[in-house]
Formats: C-alpha cells, sequence, structure tokens
C-alpha cells in the first residue's frame, strides 16, 4: 500500500507540473502580439533582410539588415511599373494603347500569360497582368512599348533608382529572372522607396487589391500572387516574387484607419515563412504607431511699408507617424514676425511652424507669402497721405 501510494503522488506530480511544462510554450505561441512602442527591440524575422516604413512620411519604423543588396526576383517589377506608370502620367503612352507582342517577350518564362509573338494587348490589361499575376513576359513587352528596347528600359530604371536615392540597387532585367544575372540586385530599404512612390498611382493599388481578375475578354483568369491581400486585414498590395537564388520575397502595403505602411521581406526560406514574418511586421507597425496630420492653414499679418494693409501667408500641410495613443497630445508652435515688411515675393519665406510631441520637436514646415506684396512708393503713399487730409 505504501508503494502504492507512492506511485499515484508521482502520478499527480507529473500530470500536475509536467502539463505546465509543456502547456506554457504552446499558449506563448498563440498568444496575440502585444502593443509595440519599440518594434525595433523585437526578435529577428525569419528573412535575410526587411524594413517597415510609414508610407505617408517614409519614416522607418523597423529594420533588419535593410541595406544587404540581394536578387528581388519578381519584385524588381515595381520599378517597371514605376516606369511605365510615369509614361502614362507624362503622356509619352496611354493605358489604351496597344502594344504588340515580341518574339523575345513572348520568349519569357516563369510566371506568365502566355503571350504569342504578334498578339496585341493594351497597356493597361498588361499593367493588369503584371500587378496580379506577376507577368513576366508582359512587363518585358511594356518595357519594349515605352523606351524601344528592354536594354534601353534597364537603363532608365537604373536611372530611377539612382535619381531615388536608391544607393544598393543594380538592375539588369525588367522581370527579375535571375537564372542568367550577373549583378542584379536591390535591398530592403531600396524597395521600399520605390514601393512608396508607385503606391502613389490609384491604379497600381486598384490592381494590386484585387485578388481574382481575368483578360483577353474573360478568357484567362488571373489570381493574384500576394495572398496577404486576401488574407491580412488592411493589405493593398504590392509585389511577391520568388526564385532560387532570391527565396522568398514581397512588398506589402497595408492601411488602417489613416496608417498606411510598406514591409518589405526578403530572402525567406519558403511562401508561408515568407507571408508570416510580413503580417508579423506590419502587426508591430498598427499596434505601435499611428498617423498624425495636420492640413495647413493661411494667416493674415498686417504689413509696413506695403501696398496693402495685410498679407496672406500659409503652412503646408505636415504629417507624421507616432507612438499609439500619442498623436492628440502634438503642439503646434507658429513663428511669426509681429509684422511684414514690403517688398515681399510669393513663396517667400517668413517664420516657421514647429510640431512637438511631449516637447520634442516631430518636424516643421515654412511659412510662405502666399502673393507678391509690392512696397508703397513715394506718389501712392502722397496721394493717400492728400486723401487723409481732405477727408479730415
Amino acid at each position: 500500500m505504501k508503494i502504492l501510494r507512492l506511485i499515484c503522488l508521482a502520478l499527480v506530480f507529473c500530470l500536475l507540473f509536467g502539463t505546465a511544462a509543456f502547456a506554457a510554450p504552446a499558449a506563448q505561441d498563440e498568444a496575440p502580439d502585444t502593443a509595440v512602442d519599440t518594434p525595433q527591440k523585437e526578435a529577428g524575422l525569419p528573412c535575410r533582410s526587411a524594413i517597415l516604413m510609414d508610407a505617408a512620411t517614409g519614416t522607418v519604423l523597423y529594420e533588419q539588415n535593410a541595406n544587404e543588396p540581394l536578387p528581388p526576383a519578381s519584385v524588381t517589377k515595381i520599378m517597371t511599373l514605376l516606369l511605365v506608370m510615369k509614361a502614362v502620367e507624362e503622356g509619352r503612352i496611354a493605358l489604351t494603347d496597344t502594344v504588340t507582342t515580341s518574339a523575345r517577350a513572348a520568349s519569357m518564362g516563369g510566371s506568365q500569360v502566355f503571350l504569342k509573338e504578334g498578339e496585341t494587348m493594351s497597356v493597361e490589361d498588361m499593367v493588369k497582368s503584371v500587378v496580379i499575376a506577376s507577368a513576366n513576359d508582359c512587363a518585358v513587352a511594356l518595357a519594349e512599348y515605352t523606351a524601344g528596347s528592354e536594354e534601353a528600359f534597364v537603363a532608365r530604371m537604373n536611372e530611377k533608382a539612382a535619381a531615388l536615392g536608391m544607393a544598393n540597387t543594380h538592375f539588369e532585367n525588367t522581370n527579375g529572372l535571375d537564372d542568367t544575372a550577373k549583378n542584379h540586385v536591390t535591398s530592403a530599404r531600396d524597395i521600399a522607396i520605390m514601393s512608396r512612390e508607385l503606391i502613389r498611382y490609384d491604379t497600381i493599388l486598384q490592381y494590386s487589391s484585387t485578388w481574382m481578375d481575368s483578360i483577353r475578354g474573360g478568357a484567362f483568369g488571373l489570381t493574384n500572387t500576394n495572398r496577404l491581400v486576401r488574407f491580412y486585414p488592411g493589405c493593398n498590395g504590392l509585389k511577391t516574387g520568388s526564385t532560387s537564388r532570391a527565396g522568398f520575397c514581397v512588398s506589402a502595403t497595408a492601411k488602417r484607419g489613416d496608417l498606411s505602411l510598406i514591409c518589405v521581406i526578403m530572402g525567406a526560406e519558403n511562401r508561408d515563412v515568407r507571408n508570416r514574418a510580413a503580417a508579423k511586421l506590419l502587426d508591430m507597425g498598427f499596434a505601435g504607431y499611428s498617423a498624425y496630420a495636420n492640413e495647413g492653414k493661411e494667416l493674415t499679418l498686417p504689413t509696413e511699408g506695403a501696398t496693402i494693409p495685410t498679407a496672406t501667408v500659409r503652412y503646408a500641410a505636415f504629417g507624421a507617424v507616432v507612438a499609439k495613443g500619442s498623436a492628440g497630445r502634438v503642439a503646434v508652435r507658429v513663428e511669426l514676425p509681429e509684422k511684414l515688411t514690403a517688398p515681399l515675393a510669393a513663396g517667400e519665406e517668413v517664420g516657421t511652424v514647429v510640431f512637438t510631441l511631449d516637447g520634442s520637436e516631430i518636424g516643421r514646415v515654412p511659412v510662405l507669402v502666399t502673393e507678391d506684396v509690392p512696397k508703397i512708393g513715394f506718389f501712392t503713399l502722397f496721394r493717400r497721405m492728400l486723401a487723409q487730409m481732405f477727408l479730415t
């Protein structure tokens, strides 16, 4: 009986403490992410590099090895799309234009819509195919139509990258296929920079947020390669990519309320790891930050020695990303002289508006004169004096 009692006690001990030992890790894994004020302190993500950027201001909220040049796979197409949309914006091409497929474009492998040599398709349908289905053949066809050849287009890609300050980028093609590429690289930071430029175009976000669509009059279906669009609340884009050299990459954009974020993951082991890492990084951003926005304002100041008694000045809109729940504590301090002395030119800076949060400056914008304020001449001043004499 004594031995039996000891065995029973031992079993109870194992059940109580053994269950706790095994249950604790499970509960930790399943616990939701808590609000994060400083995401930089989080453990590293399971990828080669990553970055989280506020889309409105370009403020970097988190980075992990964000400057290393790495092969980007189809995320390359962000720059391809950016140059195509810029050409549309400038009127050099139109979304309604018809593009004829070259033999080279039709020969592209990987993700494609199986263009045939000589097949025609509108610029808009090709853009849609690149954005949603990551069509390599359409990327080349658009490049050739926009610049005359893929080589000329790639030169423009590198010029644009340099203009945007993408210091760790060198493109060799338009679609990211890297089986023959020697130095086709970019970094997580550079991808976020060009993503921020691309999402200025509503057409891109319209397509990048679409889960399923079609081309060729409905005969060919398109399914978005970015599953976050369907499964992550607020995700509205942007571009995925994967090759054996690049691993699994994504530039994911998402918006909740007034906060819009860009998350880049490069070199993940597989698609699921990539998507989980992107979702975690976006969760950190939405849990830890909020957007502050000031629309700007017009003010009136008295003038001295001017043809008009008052002048209108204005400061531009200002935005910042701040810690969650702190936007209401942002203070606005307008620094202006009591009066303005003529002459003044439109656009001339006459003061500053300083934005502070809990006493620390988070940004400032200049106060500018909205129109010319000429200096009063002698004869004008003399006429005014005479008029006042007669009136009195």
